[in-house]
């Protein structure tokens, strides 16, 4: 009678780290930490799952905006070409006030338009001083505003040239005159509907925004460059409000 085999589980094969897939130390600290649900392991590896893709206007800036630069305006070293720095929101407030406090419905529409548009948590700002003639005292609350830098700060400048700008009513183009010596650009928007996160039937009231793009190292023909090859609309010279002469 031919002796039973003894069935056993095969061993399973032990890395040189102590039988632990290969990782990275930043990953398998989530998953320490109980972050199973973002973590998971491909081919023996830990892998965080969702990882950071390069926003589409980031790429577009390193792969064809820097040659651009390089050949027409002959600034091949990457270290002396513009570059955009920031973008700031800011939204008035100091029209609503009403004795010394803004509205707390007002108040709170505004911060939740800079939430739903930028992703990010706005920040109220007081006056620094008491003007009379616009009615502010110091220390009353006058604006909101917020500084978008890095991610936020592509994917914000992508969906506000491929999504608002096209909604605005009679959209004939940005002004490409509203730069300053150092190459800062700004514009103003009328409504925050023109962003497809705003829900108007949701809000309370009507407000605008000032949009500013701060740049490093540039000018405003290079600035206007720059924005031109990512894609900003700018008004085209045949679409040029014509002044009347005298």
């Amino acid at each position: 009678m031919a002796e039973k085999e003894s069935k056993q589980p095969a061993a399973k094969p032990a890395s040189a780290e102590g039988g632990k897939p290969k990782g990275d130390a930043k990953v398998e600290g989530q998953r320490r930490k109980g972050a199973s649900s973002s973590v998971k392991v491909v081919d023996g590896a830990y892998k965080a799952e969702g990882d950071r893709s390069e926003p589409r206007l980031q790429s577009r800036f390193k792969s064809h905006v820097r040659k651009v630069l390089a050949d027409k305006h002959g600034m091949a070293n990457p270290m002396l070409q513009p570059k955009l720095e920031k973008i700031v929101i800011n939204i008035n407030l100091g029209r609503h006030i009403e004795g010394t406090k803004i509205p707390a419905d007002k108040r709170q529409t505004v911060l939740d338009t800079i939430m739903k548009v930028t992703g990010q948590k706005g920040v109220v700002l007081k006056a620094k001083k008491s003007v009379s003639n616009f009615k502010v005292r110091e220390g009353l609350e006058t604006a909101a505003m917020v500084t978008l830098r890095r991610d936020r700060m592509w994917h914000f400048l992508d969906r506000l040239i491929n999504l608002a700008c096209p909604r605005i009513k009679d959209f004939r183009g940005l002004n490409d005159a509203a730069f300053d010596k150092q190459g800062n650009y700004a514009i103003g928007l009328t409504e925050q509907g023109v962003f497809p996160e705003i829900n108007m039937a949701d809000v309370t009231f009507t407000h605008g925004m000032n949009i500013n793009f701060c740049f490093r190292n540039s000018s405003p023909e290079l600035s206007k460059a720059v924005l031109g090859e990512l894609g900003m609309p700018f008004r085209k010279p045949e679409d040029a409000p014509k002044r009347r002469s005298s």
